[in-house]
C-alpha cells in the first residue's frame, strides 16, 4: 500500500516538472533588472550633464563680468588722477598768461623809479608815470576788470559801500555820491572790491 503511494507521487511530481516552462539564458542576455537600472544610470548621468553645461556658462561669464570691472576699474583711477592733476596745474599756472602779460609794466615801473632818481624835468617825469597807469589800466580792461562807476550814482549797496556823508554840494547830489574815496572794480560781472564812497545829505 505504501509502495503503491510514493509511485503516484513521483508520477506527480514528473508531471509537474513538465508543465513547468525551462527558462533558457543565453550567455550574451543580461537580466531585465540590470537592463533598466543602466538605462536609468545613463539617463542620470546625461541630466548631470546637462546641468554642468549652464553652471560653467555662468562661470565664464562671471570671470568675464570681473575682468570688464577691473579694466574699467582702473581706466576711472587713471582718469580721477589725471583730473585731479590738470586741476592742480591749473591752479599752480593759470594764471601764468597774466603775469607774463603784467611784467613790461613791472619794467615800466621799474625804469621810472631809476629815471626819477636823477631827472631834473618833473613835467617828463609825471607824463611818464600817466603813461605807465593808462599801460595798467588798459592791461586791466584786457583781463575782464573794469572800473565800478559811483560819483554822481544813486547809492547801490551791491557795489558801493558808503564810509560817510557830508551835506550834498547841491540838491541834485542830496542822497547821491558825491565823493569816491576808494575805486571798486568787477571782474566781469563780479564784484571783487566795493566803491568807498561818500554820500550827500
Amino acid at each position: 500500500m505504501a509502495k503503491k503511494y510514493r509511485q503516484k507521487a513521483k508520477q506527480a511530481k514528473a508531471e509537474q516538472a513538465k508543465a513547468e516552462p525551462v527558462e533558457v539564458k543565453k550567455g550574451n542576455e543580461k537580466p531585465a533588472d540590470s537592463n533598466q537600472n543602466g538605462e536609468e544610470a545613463q539617463k542620470v548621468k546625461e541630466e548631470v550633464e546637462q546641468e554642468v553645461d549652464p553652471i560653467v556658462e555662468l562661470q565664464n561669464q562671471l570671470d568675464e563680468a570681473k575682468d570688464k570691472y577691473i579694466r574699467l576699474s582702473a581706466e576711472f583711477d587713471n582718469y580721477r588722477k589725471r583730473t585731479q592733476r590738470e586741476k592742480m596745474d591749473l591752479i599752480k599756472y593759470g594764471s601764468e598768461d597774466v603775469m607774463k602779460a603784467i611784467l613790461p609794466l613791472v619794467d615800466d615801473f621799474e625804469r621810472a623809479i631809476k629815471h626819477s632818481q636823477t631827472a631834473t624835468d618833473v613835467d617828463a617825469l609825471k607824463q611818464g608815470i600817466v603813461l605807465i597807469h593808462g599801460k595798467f589800466t588798459e592791461f586791466l580792461k584786457n583781463n575782464g576788470v573794469h572800473v565800478i562807476e559811483a560819483e554822481g550814482k544813486e547809492l547801490d549797496t551791491d557795489m558801493h559801500e558808503a564810509v560817510t556823508k557830508i551835506p550834498a554840494p547841491s540838491d541834485e547830489l542830496k542822497g547821491k555820491i558825491v565823493d569816491v574815496v576808494e575805486k571798486g572794480y568787477k571782474l566781469n560781472d563780479k564784484v571783487i572790491r566795493f566803491s568807498k564812497v561818500v554820500i550827500g545829505e
